[in-house]
């Protein structure tokens, strides 16, 4: 497997490139942030990156997508953290994509890929439970009523669920929380009565929203896949969502070190350019190798969804776990080459290692996904 983009990725590239750059910077993050949007993105810009074929980038051809692949879904999360760019395309265009790809009915699909692919629709993913990324214990319940099911339970820190129209929420059918088997999805429209929604910023300026099911009925065809048996397609969703963070982490982590030697070029002490100490050469240099073995990971994360590798998980793992790492670091050197100044909001540098520490810890953070390989590996 080449770690080499073909040339129909990387007009992707240069084209996600320079629209993001242009029309959502880190400035059009700032404005949303000062003026406290409830909504957390601009549903302009999502309709132009949707007209573009971004919200449909795995969405199936005959469903109106693009079906560009996770390796351009990768592409396009990149350049949105080097922009800090706020949007749904994780949630919606990379993690419930997934989940309707892999598990939805043929009238699933029929009603909601198109819509998501054009951009009317926006969904979220609610699985986390607790503080920390969980999802071997489930402890939602939803039990059998009448011809459907009674959706009872909490979610947290479920990315546009604010904004959300419908959720692809994973409940237990039977057995008990920790039990493997026993999970299954459900499709939940956010207007269904008992379904209480709680928006919270977080401190990256962007939203997320603790979500209460009240005893919400739900119709048999709510079932996203077969009942007792979502552990398999919420394990490719979840793999889904690590390697687009992975993607988008590495995005920032690039844009923040390319900050970073911009100012240590420009920033002088005793007379000279910082930038030719050779203590903070070592240092970058260091950061440098980093990101590109980041880089390298991501890209084979992403090509082994795109293949349906058996060693997909493991490798979406190690990318989740490596770029963790990496970005933190990049976000840390950033602040402390800035020096205090660095510390202020007159500097870009401070919104990366916000974000970068959010990313890090949504899906898994990187002790999460150390165990994972780990236990992989057969330790």
């Amino acid at each position: 497997m080449a770690l080499v983009l073909n040339e129909e990725q990387e007009m992707l590239r240069e084209a996600a490139s320079g629209f993001i750059s242009e029309s959502a910077p880190v400035a059009a993050l700032r404005k949303l942030r000062d003026e406290e949007d409830e909504t957390g993105f601009s549903r302009d810009l999502w309709s132009e990156m949707a007209q573009m074929g971004w919200a449909g980038i795995i969405v199936p051809e005959d469903h109106g997508g693009s079906e560009f692949g996770y390796v351009g879904a990768g592409l396009i999360a990149e350049e949105m953290g080097k922009n800090l760019t706020a949007s749904p395309f994780l949630a919606t265009s990379i993690m419930v994509a997934t989940a309707l790809n892999r598990l939805g009915s043929d009238a699933q699909k029929q009603a909601l890929l198109p819509k998501i692919a054009d951009g009317s629709l926006v969904m979220a993913l609610a699985i986390d439970e607790r503080r920390k990324h969980r999802p071997s214990t489930i402890t939602t319940k939803a039990e059998k009523s009448g011809n459907g099911f009674r959706l009872s339970g909490s979610k947290t820190f479920v990315a546009d669920g604010h904004v959300a129209d419908q959720m692809v929420v994973a409940a237990r059918t039977s057995g008990d929380d920790d039990d493997r088997d026993g999970v299954s999805l459900f499709l939940v429209d956010a207007k269904t009565d008992g379904v209480a929604t709680e928006r919270t910023m977080m401190v990256d300026s962007r939203n997320a929203a603790r979500i209460q099911f009240d005893g919400v009925q739900l119709s048999g065809d709510a079932v996203l896949g077969e009942v007792d048996d979502g552990r398999d397609g919420l394990n490719a969703i979840l793999n889904a969502g690590r390697a687009g963070l992975s993607a988008e982490m590495l995005g920032a982590a690039s844009q923040a070190f390319d900050i970073t030697l911009d100012y240590i070029r420009e920033r002088k002490q005793f007379g000279k350019e910082i930038g030719s100490f050779q203590a903070l050469q070592h240092r970058a240099s260091h950061l440098y190798t980093e990101l590109e073995m980041a880089r390298a990971i991501t890209l084979q994360a992403l090509q082994a969804l795109d293949d349906d590798a058996p060693m997909a998980e493991l490798a979406v793992s190690m990318a989740k776990a490596k770029v963790g790492r990496v970005a933190t670091l990049a976000a840390q050197e950033g602040i402390q080459m800035h020096g205090g100044m660095g510390m202020t909001d007159a500097f870009d540098i401070g919104l990366y290692i916000k974000r970068i520490r959010v990313a890090q810890e949504m899906l898994g953070d990187v002790n999460y996904h150390s165990d994972a390989i780990g236990q992989a590996l057969g330790y």
